[in-house]
């Protein structure tokens, strides 16, 4: 039977801290025992010179009962183990639902077991009331809901692996002990996912979600994740068993497979991820990172006598998709497969199966985010937009490359002719179509859109120091992710380096520098405002390639949104930096206030052009775009403050990824999350939309909506401050500043009425 959500809250876990106790005194006793039998009688008998029946049975029974008190030691040393980490474990568990009861409690929160390990949270009815909640309330429950399930799924997986282990251990003997031992509850967890694993596609589903279970929580644990991956007896045995597991769960329209099976391929990603990692007290041994080269150009035969088998590459660049791996694995496998397309661009995509159109889902990564898993490009690319510090190394200009021959063993004396920035970032490079649809087809359309979005997410790592899908991240800074930010933005600056897959990763990185946007285009001058107290970590654009990079991603709506945000959230951290009490810093705030609007002026300019050139409809997706972006205020995600930086976090509900954005220094922590939220509420209240049926009447829309938005934390600042246009010299100055910071930003060729006044 599971455990509940009040058994975790309410349980007296002393009782099993006692009985742990109680067990180390055993298995203490039970040593000196042992050691008192080994050393005592069976020495005794072992020097004896008995003949007879004493030679056979007397000498049999000692020899039988030191083994039995030694077993016993054992058996008791094995379950003080499974227990004693038991323990940990739950405590640890139990100490966070309680922090979560606490909550339920304090909101009036209902939280129905389901008796599975999830539990469904609800606001009780109350008579006489409209049971309407806020936005707010419900992302609680909702949070809250999904909290607690893990916590209660997590434990239920440690009750079930201690129940099994114990039952192991203990055997089904009383009168014989030494059975199953176990040196941790780790050995216990990973000898039944390796009894699990080995059934192979003969796993039921139940079985499978088992499986998942166990890796779900214990892959980041290097001894376990070691353990389970050597269980496979080495790299090939490890890719079959994935490739066959793959393809098993990725064929027909079976979703509830389709779905356990990625939730294998996450979880073993993420366990290779922990073994491969040098700096683990466990892990893999260095020969598998060879082995794994050596395969990655191989047939890896899934079932004997198969005609087509996929190439290693292909089986591993599915688990290459999830885990933050050491550079010292990922990097030698990336730079070998970059080259092999350099050498040999359709090398992979030969090895495609044909199924004329057919199940178009089939392949390798069962997710089926950017591609089918055929191309271990977008593959590794993936892997790396996981693992920031391998990224950053893979496109610093610092990394001299090794050069690999076809087998992945290294090529000695060859040099290579370009970087792995340049050759994957040349707009002329060819990106593998990683699909199994017929070509032409509408299928095949987004084909070529896999590699530029792997791309992208990789050059985040790289930029920014966090994975790109990160759900609670940091914005991590240095010399080498600058300078690589630095080339990024002088590519991105021409427009035809742009593809569509990258704008919305182009536009995170510009939102993760928006300081050092501004910077720019004050010409990165030492005195300027923006400039940073250290140059560690900061980029120098320069004004050209800053207002090239601003306008050609401005270009791209997810890219135009996303800079449009993070600088309306940067202006309004600059310009609360500017006032100390009642006291203002005036010329600072109104270079605040004309450097954001001249960057959202570019911004719209880009837009404007883009909507003259490809007509009202390319608007449409500038508008969705945006109502995305508003979603943050929309579905009450809210804005959290931390570490010099603002984190707008992911809305599925609205498919909105999370942004990261430096602040201001000097700016508060606790009234500006609330100014940062009003503010984004606003822009969000008066964004543009359709409401003109000819391109001048939508393009002068852009810009009045452009202005107001880049107005926003002016508007803000003024209100707070009690700041009037119409009786201040300085109000005046402000909304100058935004028109003069606007008009720059467009080019001056269009010129516009000062806002509203406050």
């Amino acid at each position: 039977m599971a455990i509940t959500y009040m058994d975790l809250v309410e349980v007296d876990l002393g009782k099993l801290g006692a009985a742990v106790s109680d067990w180390k005194n055993a298995v203490d006793d039970l040593k000196t025992a042992a050691e008192g039998a080994r050393k005592g009688m069976k020495a005794k008998s072992d020097k004896a010179r008995w003949s007879g029946v004493n030679a056979t049975v007397s000498r049999d029974f000692v020899t039988r009962t030191t083994k039995e008190v030694e077993d016993l030691h054992a058996e008791a040393d094995s379950i003080y183990r499974v227990l004693d980490d038991a323990h940990t474990e739950l405590a640890a568990l139990q100490k966070q639902i309680r922090t979560a009861h606490a909550e339920v409690q304090e909101r009036g929160i209902r939280v129905d077991d389901y008796g599975d390990g999830t539990v469904h949270c609800v606001y009780p009815h109350v008579r006489g009331d409209s049971d309407v909640h806020t936005e707010d309330e419900n992302k609680t429950r909702l949070e809250l809901e999904g909290r607690i399930s893990r916590l209660l799924s997590h434990a239920c997986q440690i009750d079930a692996s201690v129940t099994r282990a114990l039952a192991k251990t203990h055997g089904s003997d009383p009168h014989n002990a030494g059975h199953r031992s176990y040196g941790s509850l780790d050995d216990a967890e990973v000898e039944r996912a390796v009894e699990l694993a080995k059934l192979g596609t003969a796993m039921s589903d139940e079985q499978f979600t088992e499986l998942n279970s166990i890796l779900k929580y214990n892959a980041r644990n290097p001894d376990f994740s070691t353990a389970f991956y050597k269980s496979f007896g080495g790299p090939e045995k490890s890719l079959q068993f994935y490739g066959l597991m793959s393809l098993d769960g990725t064929q027909g329209d079976d979703e509830q497979r389709l779905e356990l099976t990625r939730q294998l391929q996450r979880s073993m990603g993420t366990a290779l991820a922990s073994a491969t990692d040098p700096d683990n007290r466990s892990h893999l041994p260095a020969g598998w990172a060879a082995e794994f080269r050596r395969l990655g150009t191989q047939p890896v035969q899934l079932t004997p006598g198969a005609l087509n088998s996929p190439y290693g590459y292909q089986l591993l660049g599915g688990l290459l998709r999830y885990g933050n791996y050491d550079p010292s694995f990922i990097g030698p496998i990336a730079e070998h497969i970059v080259q092999l397309h350099h050498e040999k661009p359709n090398f992979f995509m030969y090895n495609k199966p044909i199924t004329g159109g057919a199940d178009l889902d089939w392949g390798f990564n069962p997710s089926g985010k950017a591609g089918a898993g055929y191309d271990p490009l977008g593959s590794v690319l993936e892997g790396l937009g996981h693992s920031p510090e391998a990224a950053k190394r893979f496109f610093s200009d610092d990394m001299t490359p090794t050069v690999y021959n076809d087998d992945g063993t290294v090529k000695k004396g060859a040099t290579l002719g370009y970087t792995y920035y340049d050759e994957l970032t040349d707009k002329d490079f060819t990106w593998p179509a990683d699909t199994l649809a017929h070509p032409g087809s509408d299928e095949a359309a987004h084909a070529f859109d896999g590699g530029p979005d792997a791309l992208g997410h990789a050059l985040e790592a790289a930029t920014l120091g966090h994975a790109y899908d990160d759900p609670s991240p940091s914005l991590v800074r240095d010399a080498a992710s600058a300078a690589i930010m630095e080339k990024v933005v002088q590519t991105y600056g021409d427009p035809e380096n742009v593809r569509e897959p990258l704008a919305d990763s182009l536009g995170r990185m510009g939102a993760g520098y928006v300081d050092d946007l501004n910077w720019a285009l004050n010409e990165n001058e030492p005195d300027s405002l923006f400039a940073p107290a250290t140059q560690e970590g900061h980029a120098q654009f320069g004004s050209s390639n800053a207002i090239k990079f601003l306008s050609s991603v401005g270009q791209h709506p997810d890219g135009y949104s996303q800079i449009s945000v993070a600088q309306q959230v940067y202006g309004t951290s600059a310009l609360d930096a500017q006032a100390d009490g009642d006291r203002i810093n005036q010329p600072q705030a109104r270079e605040i206030v004309r450097t954001g609007a001249e960057v959202q002026g570019i911004l719209d300019q880009s837009r404007a052009d883009q909507v003259q050139a490809e007509g009202l409809a390319k608007d449409e997706a500038y508008n969705k775009s945006l109502a995305k972006k508003a979603a943050w205020v929309q579905f009450g995600a809210g804005v959290g403050i931390a570490a010099g930086a603002a984190f707008l976090p992911p809305v599925a509900a609205a498919g909105v990824a999370g942004t990261l954005i430096p602040v201001f220094t000097g700016a508060g922590q606790g009234a500006l999350t609330q100014q940062i939220n009003d503010v984004i509420g606003t822009s969000a209240e008066t964004m543009q939309q359709d409401s003109a049926n000819d391109i001048q009447a939508q393009r002068d829309e852009i810009y009045r909506a452009g202005q107001l938005a880049a107005g926003s934390p002016m508007t803000e600042f003024m209100d707070r401050h009690g700041i009037h246009s119409d009786r201040e010299d300085f109000g005046q100055d402000l909304e100058e500043a935004l028109n003069s910071g606007y008009t720059k930003g467009c080019n001056g060729e269009n010129q516009h009425g000062a806002l509203p006044k406050a």
